[in-house]
């Protein structure tokens, strides 16, 4: 049997029609076992007469150009994948005697089939991977041992493989691909994140203060209205700065505290009566506190150090008798009011500043301005109501509501006016109060 081998690949695959029974075989080959047919995977098997799609019979071995199978009934099934190839073995079948008629027909079907065999060969090394003809560094590799659950790669030289990459970790890394993708697109915010890395540790080392500062954001939130900016800016100014500082000396501290004692808190908590409240609310006039402002000049200020002096703060006692007291509150009725504020006219005020003789006496006072500094630390003025270091019978000049409050012990309530006799009477005898 002599036929011409084909330059052709020894495969064909088709994509079948719904029961096609009928595939062309187009490449050679010499007997119907050199064929092997395959449905997508699965190996189908030879039959001269097949009884279903399973099986299949074989036409035209032995063949120049090939020929044909043909599946058992029904056929195929529609876009079935039918494989046919050609798997000839690789051996020598027949022998040429020593002597005699040298056999052309068989020489001819031994070199036919080493053609097929080397077509097969070949056939087969397209399947298999191999390096390109123009490779530099890929050829006369050799593969490692197989391991379990690991990746093939190149090793960290280039010039070999190994099973290094751990199959698991691929696989995580695989289950986080939108995380990576989410990375990426935020690139720029990272890199900017690492350009302040040196301040977000900072802000880490002061989470505590941070967390403080946010626990106040009610009362900082106050500190941003318009009138507590404005009383912000005073407290600025370098009159108050100075003010402020002269507080801090060892003998205002020392007179500040004195306003702890019992006596003192006692006198304090008088207060916080309602006649009280209600004379303490007339001081929020215009005329009460432009009056106040008067005696902050420094004459007056001398003058009432004079009264801090031990011989006055002794009289002064003296007059605190219940006897005295009484006598005092006689001098307050409406008529001997009347009088006294018509001793405040300016030219009454005129003769008391120029009272100079009694300078050095009111300075001696200063140094026992307990008396005067306590009022510092029991009356405040601001826009907002205070929230720390309140004690009970505190007073506030609110200057958003215009309204004197004072401190019950668990909140500012309202001071409301009332008439001015009330004022008189009762806030003389406070006075005389704070003295003892």
């Amino acid at each position: 049997m002599s036929i011409t081998i084909s330059d052709v690949e020894p495969r064909v695959q088709y994509t079948a029609t719904a029961g096609q029974t009928s595939f062309t075989v187009g490449f050679e080959f010499f007997d119907n076992a050199d064929l092997k047919v395959f449905n997508g995977t699965t190996l189908l098997t030879f039959s001269a007469s097949p009884s279903d799609a399973t099986e299949y019979s074989v036409s035209g071995a032995g063949q120049t150009g090939g020929g044909s199978i043909t599946l058992g009934s029904p056929g195929a099934t529609v876009n079935d994948v039918i494989t046919i190839s050609r798997d000839l073995a690789i051996a020598r079948s027949t022998d040429f005697p020593t002597s005699g008629a040298f056999q052309i027909g068989s020489l001819n079907t031994e070199l036919d089939k080493i053609i097929a065999m080397c077509q097969q060969l070949e056939r087969d090394l397209k399947f298999s991977p191999k390096a390109a003809a123009t490779t530099a560094n890929t050829f006369n590799i050799t593969f490692p041992n197989l391991v379990a659950n690991k990746v093939l790669s190149v090793n960290s030289s280039g010039n070999g493989l190994e099973f290094a990459q751990d199959l698991t970790d691929i696989t995580a890394l695989a289950a986080i691909t939108s995380d990576i993708t989410a990375l990426s697109a935020i690139a720029s915010d990272i890199a900017a994140v690492e350009n302040i890395k040196a301040d977000i540790t900072s802000v880490a080392n002061d989470a505590t203060d941070i967390g403080t500062v946010a626990a106040k954001a009610t009362e900082i939130g106050r500190l941003g209205t318009v009138d507590a900016v404005a009383d912000l800016a005073l407290l600025g100014t370098s009159a108050v700065v100075t003010d402020m500082n002269l507080l801090a000396t060892s003998a205002n501290i020392t007179a500040m505290g004195n306003l702890g004692t019992s006596a003192n808190v006692t006198a304090m908590g008088l207060l916080g009566t309602s006649s009280v409240i209600t004379d303490m609310g007339l001081l929020g006039t215009t005329d009460v506190v432009a009056d106040m402002a008067l005696l902050a000049n420094s004459d007056v200020i001398a003058d009432m150090a004079l009264l801090a002096t031990s011989d006055v703060i002794a009289d002064m006692n003296t007059l605190a008798t219940s006897d005295i007291v009484s006598d005092l509150n006689t001098l307050a009725t409406t008529d001997i009011v009347n009088d006294l504020n018509q001793l405040a006219t300016s030219d009454f005020v005129s003769d008391l500043n120029a009272i100079e003789g009694i300078k050095a006496n009111v300075t001696t006072v200063a140094d026992n301005i307990s008396g005067v500094t306590s009022f510092a630390e029991r009356y405040r003025v601001g826009s907002s109501d205070p929230s720390s270091s309140n004690d009970e019978g505190d007073l506030f000049y609110n200057s958003t509501s215009n309204v004197l409050k004072y401190y019950n012990g668990s909140a500012w309530t309202n001071i409301e006016s009332t008439d001015t006799s009330n004022l008189a009477t009762n806030g003389f005898a406070i006075a005389m109060a704070i003295a003892l």
